[in-house]
């Protein structure tokens, strides 16, 4: 049965929010908690309820999320400082040639994406796209439109980055689990929006690297490439490893039940991303002639941006307790089963939604995981949390324009017009969201 007082509760929660954040400009964080407040007094919540209600969301949220945004944060600011992600970019070209580098630098985007934020490591690689487009003297958008595509994808579908990380958490999906799919789903997104749709556009649009500024010189003393894929990849190995080997693919007796424990701390997401950080801070700073101030300077620099993400994070899981103490989640959950609605559909709607009104897919994901978060029943398994928090990064991806931050950092660095920009990189976020899905629904099939 269907209650309008909490139908219109929600209703009003979400356009206060997208007011604050369109109209008023007010920062996402407290725009979630004022709405947040807002969706409990119309649902006729009690007021000292309310403030419990967000100690609670807040609480539950941070404990998880704080520590893995953290943590994500130094070990990708450790990397970009290192050079790594120049030196991963570099091997892979050198590797595929000229003729084939769309697909090294779909390649690079996809796993530099993992540790470094998605404008940082767009910007530290933008002069390896100008340099290949003065030698080939071939449209700019043969290669910038793969190496996006892959930051793309994997910041929005696979840990530790931020969007992934707080959805999963808001949801209780397992983060091994998400890593595994968010491969499986993200390849084929990646290969479709990235080398496939830059071969049509490129045609389609000549542009000439712009003189934003010089190329940067070359760096000699750059990390080993296989150093480089063993620290990215240690705590994406751990953490699955850990999830796989606790799942019921691997029954009682199958395995040591000592090894299982060890391997639930030593590949609990705390303890990968604090291993990985500590290769990083030794094998890339001090073994290579770093002194400790300025590894502890870039590691403490990379909590300022930590620290807005893990905010926005914790009032998202406000505005998802809100809905759960209020009953409204439970009643939605029972209304869609009824209808036969797809929990997955619903949510990349939500999230696709929030995201072409207000700009921000981390807005777009949090906002979405809230609302969805209560319809979970008791019964929804890890592995279809996972592809949930897939599918509202998909929504969250999607046709990326004028008021998201990204579409002018990709309009400024490569030298377009809006109209460009438009063609380019806002279908290429459509097709990210569009294939990410559909992937998504397959695999919703499959397992």
């Amino acid at each position: 049965m269907i209650d309008p007082l909490l139908i219109f509760s929600v209703l009003i929660g979400v356009s206060v929010l997208l007011f604050l954040i369109l109209k008023l400009r007010i920062q996402a964080f407290i725009a979630l908690l004022i709405a947040s407040i807002v969706t409990g007094i119309v649902a006729g919540m009690n007021p000292e309820d309310i403030i419990t209600t967000m100690q609670e969301g807040m609480g539950s949220t941070l404990g998880f999320v704080a520590v893995v945004v953290g943590l994500g944060a130094m070990f990708g600011a450790i990397l970009e400082y290192s050079g790594g992600a120049e030196a991963l970019a570099g091997y892979l070209l050198n590797k595929f040639g000229e003729k084939n580098a769309s697909w090294a630098l779909v390649i690079s985007g996809f796993f530099i994406a993992i540790p470094v934020f998605f404008d940082v490591a767009f910007i530290i690689l933008v002069p390896l796209i100008y340099s290949l487009q003065r030698k080939t003297k071939k449209s700019i958008l043969l290669y910038a439109i793969p190496l996006l595509a892959g930051l793309a994808v994997t910041h929005a579908y696979i840990p530790p980055t931020p969007g992934p990380v707080a959805v999963a958490d808001i949801l209780k999906a397992d983060l091994g689990w998400v890593i595994l799919f968010g491969f499986i789903t993200g390849i084929p997104t990646a290969i479709l929006s990235g080398p496939v749709f830059a071969r049509y556009i490129s045609k389609k649009i000549h542009v000439e690297a712009p003189k934003i500024y010089a190329d940067k010189e070359d760096v000699k003393n750059y990390p080993g490439i296989g150093l480089i894929l063993s620290i990215i990849g240690i705590p994406i190995v751990l953490i699955v490893g850990n999830t796989v080997l606790n799942s019921p693919l691997f029954p009682e007796g199958t395995i040591s039940d000592s090894l299982k424990l060890w391997l639930k701390m030593i590949g609990h997401p705390f303890t990968a991303l604090i291993i990985a950080n500590l290769m990083a801070w030794y094998l890339l700073g001090l073994k290579r002639g770093v002194k400790k101030e300025p590894l502890l300077k870039i590691t403490t620099k990379s909590m300022e941006s930590a620290g807005v993400i893990i905010l926005l994070t914790g009032a998202g899981g406000v505005f998802k307790q809100m809905l759960v103490n209020t009953g409204t989640g439970e009643m939605l959950a029972n209304y869609f089963a009824d209808k036969g609605i797809s929990i997955l559909l619903f949510a990349f709607v939500a999230a696709a939604i929030v995201r072409i009104l207000q700009g921000s897919a981390t807005v777009a994901m949090i906002t979405s995981a809230g609302i969805t978060a209560p319809l979970l029943g008791l019964d929804t398994s890890d592995i279809d949390k996972a592809l949930l928090v897939i599918a509202i990064a998909s929504g969250a991806s999607i046709l990326s324009h004028v008021n998201d931050s990204g579409f002018w950092l990709v309009s400024k660095y490569l030298g377009i017009t809006e109209k460009q920009t438009f063609r380019s990189w806002t279908v290429m976020t459509t097709i990210v969201a569009l294939v990410g899905f559909s992937s998504v629904f397959i695999c919703s099939l499959i397992f």
